[in-house]
């Protein structure tokens, strides 16, 4: 028990460690928040760019979503930070995971509104064109509210799943939470940093997860 309390719970190493993780976790939550808002607004407009009804578009936001579904988060953050400044793109390690996390959010957000749109009857669709209503009114005005209202519990639990990759950023020596607590654990060569960094996690994500349940359960309630 004494091994493990001086490994892992060493409280003056706790104490020197805690701003930098702090700063870290505060990079953690920028992160997140970008990812979330860029990745389901991406992923909202490729649903609706199939909605448009051409297949060159169709066609090729499905490739988009099969490739950044199937691909891992880590290998498409390295991509990102590494691969594209050949082609003359620098991201900062910030906007590098943001943007890679987001883009895979967005591929699994599109396949999400998209499901959920088709998921309306299609009744729906053919009574308000009878009224003589536009196609895009009938999206924006009837369907869409219904697909967003079905899709929301799934959009939530999938972005928490997803904004747990920020941790991959400190692969490019992203400072976020646990790059933070890595730094520190080599400079005092004891992991009680890491505890720090779990403790930062936790405190953010379980609020998250108890979000999402009292959504979900408030979406399938009809309320």
């Amino acid at each position: 028990m004494d091994q493990i309390l001086e490994n892992y719970f060493n409280w003056p190493i706790l104490v020197a460690a805690f701003p930098e993780v702090l700063q870290g976790f505060f990079v953690t939550v920028e992160v997140a928040l970008c990812v979330i808002v860029i990745g389901v607004a991406v992923g909202l407009a490729f649903a609706l760019l199939r909605c448009t009804g051409s297949r060159l578009l169709g066609a090729l936001v499905t490739a988009y979503v099969e490739v950044f579904r199937t691909l891992p988060q880590l290998v498409i953050i390295i991509f990102v930070y590494f691969g594209l400044p050949y082609l003359g793109i620098r991201f900062s390690p910030f906007l590098a995971t943001a943007l890679a996390l987001a883009a895979v959010l967005a591929a699994f957000s599109a396949e999400i509104f998209w499901a959920t749109i088709m998921a309306v009857p299609k009744g729906q669709w053919e009574a308000a064109s009878s009224l003589g209503l536009p196609q895009r009114r009938v999206l924006r005005l009837i369907i869409l509210p219904q697909a967003i209202r079905l899709a929301v519990p799934l959009i939530t639990n999938r972005s928490i799943a997803i904004t747990k990759g920020t941790a991959l950023g400190a692969a490019i020596s992203l400072p976020e939470a646990l790059g933070s607590a890595q730094s520190v654990m080599s400079i005092q060569a004891n992991p009680s940093p890491l505890t720090l960094a779990t403790g930062f996690y936790l405190a953010f994500f379980i609020p998250l997860v108890w979000l999402s349940r009292v959504i979900e359960k408030r979406f399938a309630k009809g309320h």
